[in-house]
């Protein structure tokens, strides 16, 4: 890959602690991924994305930090990620880490020593009151779950705020023996041969919180943290988790005009609820106002699409009625739905397990500007276990095979760190990666014909996007274009087949190809005159040109 790999790859994201069990004891570890990563290599992935690695109690899926400069035991150790970064650089796939630097566990000794001493090195490394806050019941990421974002400790004394779970006290990002630990985190792991960070709830991050209230937010802090990455490795990339409105996006990124001082990469969370409202209308005009209400880019930056990731589909920026529509359609009953703002589920089960529409939504998700994020076990289908609380129905073991849990563990079922999903139609007997594999039609086959198709469209990632007029609504029809050539990409998300006329198609001297699409068409091939089926996506190479890609 170039200088920026990140504008050319495809991200998947998982959680190693249910990716693949190699001692036995019931949880996933660094040995069990790296015996795993011949899959990915041949899935197409380019970048790995670890859902944190570091030891902790483990209450909220390892985002409770214990210990930043370890690897948690039950993990493996520093050795068996060092082998690890070596087989994936064998593979030519980098690695990206959660760096969950906004707050802590209350187990970090940091947070135990601040607590037990008021005069402790450590108690103004974290946020404290000595009186009741007035406005504890406000701001919280948790609604319906969470209580509070200000917990009182016995021990301290005082009041301690935690804009997540009670058990996560937030860092004084105000404090400067602070802000430089945080850096030296990103060097430790720099060092080890990372190539990124993503940056886990970035806003709250640089929120300039006192006793006395929030004043704004302190983008600096993400320039400090940005030269640090930079010194060690040029090339080094910090994703950013920022679900704020368009009008706030570019304050993450920096330079609008130049390049971006800040973060790299942002999910695009406005994009992907305009996707699952376009999904749920059947109707392209949310995608539409998406693409065209995203802001311009710096010239280095990009942004990361995605369908699913690890935590619910978070519809906060939707209107009330569009919100209902896609409750509606995707999650209708009470417990399909979290945090009065999302969904708890896996993509398959919310489509009903249609397999022609999860070709469709991640053909769409793929052709986006950007580059594309993946969850683990979406290649397949898996679906949730709605038993499990909160948003640990969709953080489930890989389903490897049809074997005793999935092939995700030998050990017994009840020592499993989370069951895995074993109810039809989508338990690890129905869905599994032996399966598929053997199955030239099959949900994975596809996925690996899609992503090394993308590595032949690198308009996607770096080009330019715009809205092609005139298809019916239920059909999107956009181009990226770049240095490299043209392609146009056609998705009808209605259940009818269309024919479409277009004007304003860019054409080149060479005949179109069609290089991807949901089944094979018939006849000529005229961009300005298609067909597309139910549910059905076509992808065209409209020009090819010589020139470099963007890099």
């Amino acid at each position: 890959m170039t200088a920026r790999w990140y504008r050319s790859g495809v991200i998947y994201s998982l959680d190693v602690r249910l990716f693949q069990d190699s001692n036995g004891d019931g949880i996933g570890d660094l040995a069990g991924l790296t015996s795993r990563l011949d899959h990915l290599s041949r899935l197409g992935v380019s970048i790995l994305w670890l859902n944190p690695i570091h030891p902790t109690p483990f209450k909220d899926g390892g985002y409770d930090v214990a210990d930043y400069y370890d690897v948690d035991p039950a993990l493996g150790n520093l050795g068996d990620f060092a082998e690890f970064m070596a087989e994936c650089d064998e593979r030519g796939i980098r690695v990206m880490l959660d760096l969950v630097l906004n707050h802590t566990s209350d187990e970090h000794p940091w947070f135990q020593a601040a607590r037990s001493d008021p005069d402790s090195p450590y108690r103004d490394w974290y946020v404290w009151s000595e009186e009741e806050p007035p406005d504890r019941d406000q701001g919280m990421v948790f609604p319906g779950v969470q209580e509070s974002t200000w917990s009182y400790d016995e021990t301290a004394g005082a009041w301690y705020h935690h804009r997540f779970y009670a058990f996560q006290p937030d860092l004084n990002v105000l404090n400067p023996q602070v802000r430089s630990e945080m850096k030296k985190i990103v060097t430790f792991w720099e060092r080890l041969g990372v190539s990124g960070f993503r940056l886990d709830g970035a806003p709250f991050l640089i929120e300039k919180t006192t006793a006395e209230g929030g004043a704004g937010r302190d983008h600096g802090f993400l320039v400090e943290l940005r030269d640090r990455l930079s010194w060690l490795r040029g090339d080094a990339v910090f994703l950013a988790e920022a679900h704020v409105p368009n009008d706030q996006l570019l304050e993450f990124f920096g330079d609008a005009d130049g390049a971006a001082s800040r973060v790299q990469m942002l999910f695009a969370f406005r994009l992907n609820e305009a996707l699952m409202l376009s999904l749920a209308r059947q109707a392209a005009g949310a995608i539409e106002d998406a693409l065209t209400g995203l802001p311009p880019l710096p010239r280095n930056a990009a942004w990361a699409t995605f369908l699913r990731n690890h935590d619910e589909v978070d519809l906060s920026q939707l209107t009330g009625e569009e919100r209902a529509d896609v409750f509606a359609a995707f999650g209708p009953e009470p417990d399909h739905q979290l945090y009065e703002r999302g969904i708890r589920r896996r993509l398959a089960p919310m489509l009903g397990g249609d397999e022609a529409r999860l070709r469709l939504a991640y053909s769409l998700q793929f052709t986006m500007p950007g580059t594309p994020v993946l969850r683990y076990g979406d290649e397949i289908g898996m679906g949730e276990n709605l038993d499990l609380p909160e948003r640990d129905a969709i953080r489930t073991p890989m389903q490897w095979s049809g074997t005793e849990n999935g092939g995700f563990s030998t050990a017994r079922q009840d020592r499993l760190i989370r069951p895995v999903v074993d109810l039809p139609p989508f338990g690890f007997k129905e869905v599994n990666v032996t399966d598929q594999r053997l199955e030239p039609n099959s949900l994975l086959t596809w996925f690996e014909r899609m992503l090394h198709t993308l590595r032949e469209c690198e308009e996607i990632g770096a080009g330019t996007h715009r809205i092609i007029g005139g298809p019916p609504p239920a059909v999107l029809v956009h181009v990226a274009e770049g240095p490299t050539g043209v392609v146009m990409f056609v998705h009808n998300l209605g259940d009818t087949p269309q024919h479409l006329e277009l004007d304003d198609v860019p054409l080149g001297e060479q005949p179109p190809v069609e290089v991807f699409s949901d089944h094979p068409y018939e006849g000529e091939l005229d961009p300005t005159r298609l067909d597309v089926a139910p549910y059905g996506f076509r992808w065209l190479r409209l020009r090819r040109s010589h020139g470099p890609a963007p890099g």
